[in-house]
């Protein structure tokens, strides 16, 4: 077995639980569909969107002042589509064919397309493949997405959780069917209303992918630094990182372990911590900038980008929290999705600490319902995330 070969069997392996979780609710699903003692029927994911989605708009059209866009749809996708789907919400400025290949191989668990884009472009796939293994080892936990006008439902998922929830609980099985489809019902809501508020941040959703943009665009910059480096300054750099040694023979090995090490996204928060968000500059171990002088100046061009990202999307989420929070709070339906599905009450739940809901509370407390207006068109740093008086002070 080629090296290239071990790395495609070492990302996928990387994703087994996953894999292996997505065979489990398969084969549940399939063992519910055969039991002839469980009859119970939920109504399907198409007809209980179509049914829910008219009144959710409407809703967040009259809580956020917004107009929800007339051309936002719904579309139902099975496991491999929406993997897919996963990859073209990796935001790249010349990886997207590349990018697509990849999410294509590691839906399809073919081992041999992926060995052929590690050959055809290793720095691309140091980058995106830290991508699927965070995307993809997700899916089992997403009920949703948005993208482009559309939001898209986790069919795998949604089509049968009730019937998995129900069959868990025993029998009997029909004194026990509405609470669960009760909490089917509340985790449609929740998934459809969250997805309409991602709708209306278009200029959050701008300026978002011009970071994220950014930021892999400097992380395909240290990828090619240390696919150069010579073999004595990866062996010094290994045993200094105190990395895992690696046979020599597999010199791409050695690189990727450094790259994975030196990544920003990984050296600097998981060293400086998450105040690194709000630093102006960054200072790194002189050893480390011996061996890769150019390291420094790269981690200096990461934190704008990457800074901004962060509050950018901390702002994206924590307002769809938010709002998903305020319209459901009263809700029998959500309640039971989160009695039946979650395992928890709404009191519980919404009590849990999100800097980027948290932050929203703050600014609507000032400005109601206009608050989500001035959040869109202009969104908090990191400074004032941590410190919402600041923006409200810049914005007055």
């Amino acid at each position: 077995m080629s090296e290239l070969d071990e790395f495609a069997e070492a990302l996928m392996g990387q994703l087994s639980v996953e894999i292996d979780e997505e065979k489990v609710i398969a084969e549940l699903a399939a063992k519910i569909k055969e039991d002839r003692n469980f009859t119970v029927e939920f109504d399907g994911v198409e007809s209980v969107s179509q049914g829910l989605f008219p009144e959710l708009v409407q809703k967040v059209n009259e809580y956020m002042g917004l107009e929800v866009s007339g051309k936002l749809s719904i579309e139902y996708l099975k496991l491999d589509e929406f993997k897919r789907l996963k990859g073209k919400k990796v935001f790249t400025e010349n990886g997207r064919i590349f990018v697509d290949k990849l999410f294509e191989a590691v839906a399809k668990n073919d081992l041999k397309k992926i060995s052929e884009l590690i050959k055809e472009d290793t720095a691309k796939f140091l980058v995106y493949s830290t991508y699927v293994k965070s995307y993809i080892s997700k899916i089992s936990t997403t009920y949703g997405d948005y993208l482009d006008s559309r939001i898209y439902l986790n069919r795998f998922i949604l089509d049968d959780y009730p019937r998995i929830i129900l069959y868990k609980q025993g029998p009997p099985y029909e004194s026990k069917a509405e609470s669960v489809k009760s909490g089917y019902f509340g985790a449609m809501k929740m998934t459809i209303l969250e997805e309409i508020v991602h709708s209306v941040q278009s200029n959050l959703h701008r300026l978002n992918v011009e970071a994220v943009m950014q930021v892999n665009t400097i992380n395909e910059e240290l990828a090619k630094i240390i696919l150069e480096l010579d073999s004595k300054t990866v062996t010094e750099l290994t045993e200094y990182l105190q990395l895992q040694l690696v046979p020599d023979e597999f010199q791409i090995a050695k690189k990727a372990n450094l790259f994975f090490m030196l990544n920003p996204d990984n050296f600097i928060t998981n060293v400086m911590g998450p105040d690194v968000m709000t630093y102006t500059h960054v200072e790194i171990d002189p050893k480390i900038s011996e061996l890769v002088p150019s390291l420094e100046e790269i981690y200096k061009k990461w934190l704008k980008p990457i800074q901004a990202q962060h509050a950018i999307f901390t702002t994206m989420e924590g307002m769809a929290e938010f709002v998903v929070q305020q319209i459901l709070r009263d809700d029998s339906d959500f309640q039971n999705y989160l009695s039946t599905f979650v395992g928890t009450n709404y009191s519980d739940y919404s009590v849990k600490k999100s800097i980027g809901k948290e932050f929203t509370q703050q600014v609507f407390d000032v400005y109601d319902k206009d608050a989500f207006v001035k959040l869109i068109a202009n969104p908090p740093n990191t400074k004032e995330l941590k410190d919402p008086q600041l923006y409200l002070n810049r914005i007055k």
